[in-house]
């Protein structure tokens, strides 16, 4: 497979990572990023299942390094980035970059990403009356309602509920920007059960992995395509 993906790679428009600019990779559309030399490809595959495949730029052309045939995106499928609702369970088209982690271990001194260790009160804004909207925030520091129910739409993600899933989460930056209503918190992070609730996922292996490959110098990506 690791083969297919680099001759298909090859026969892509590899571009210089200097300057940025779209290419393809495994049949996933990527709008590189100046600088970007790193890139983790979502193919969806079959129902919420998807091939996650990590890319280095290695001379002239891209090749993929390793890949996960298990991955997984939300249970509400696919859906263009600026067409997303908060609450759908959809997973957002596009290209996004991936500028930090966060898990429930210590960091590993191989990582290079920053990384911030999980602990009690820690919360994933996605109240959409907060100024903290779509950002990592404890509720000693208030700002937002931690304390609504599950079941109510404002309701924030309380990190350590998640401990499998979220013992290595990679940060992308979709509505960095805090655009109410559109959604918060996807991420790139360890399978659980079945489909996520608009996150990527793949297998702990692979995300292993990947912490130890990817470098902030090299400006990592995540693309997500059909």
């Amino acid at each position: 497979m690791i083969t297919e993906l680099v001759l298909a790679a090859a026969l892509s428009s590899a571009l210089s990572s200097a300057g940025g600019g779209p290419t393809t990779l495994d049949g996933v559309r990527v709008h590189l990023e100046p600088g970007t030399q790193q890139v983790v490809t979502v193919n969806h595959t079959d129902g919420y299942h998807a091939r996650v495949t990590f890319w280095k730029l290695a001379g002239a052309g891209w090749k993929a390094r390793f890949s996960a045939e298990d991955g997984r995106i939300g249970y509400g499928g696919l859906v263009r980035g600026t067409q997303r609702k908060q609450g759908t369970g959809t997973t957002p088209l596009g290209t996004y970059a991936l500028p930090w982690a966060f898990g429930m271990g210590a960091p590993d001194d191989r990582w290079k990403l920053r990384y911030r260790q999980v602990r009690t009160g820690d919360f994933w804004v996605q109240d959409n009356a907060s100024a903290y909207y779509n950002r990592y925030r404890n509720q000693a520091e208030g700002g937002f309602r931690w304390w609504l129910p599950a079941s109510d739409p404002d309701s924030s993600e309380r990190l350590t509920d998640f401990r499998h899933q979220y013992r290595i989460a990679v940060v992308t930056d979709f509505n960095r920007s805090q655009v109410r209503h559109r959604g918060a918190g996807i991420f790139l992070h360890v399978n659980g059960h079945g489909a996520t609730a608009g996150c990527v996922s793949a297998p702990g292996v692979f995300m292993d992995r990947l912490m130890r490959a990817l470098d902030p110098a090299k400006a990592p990506v995540i693309a997500v395509g059909r």
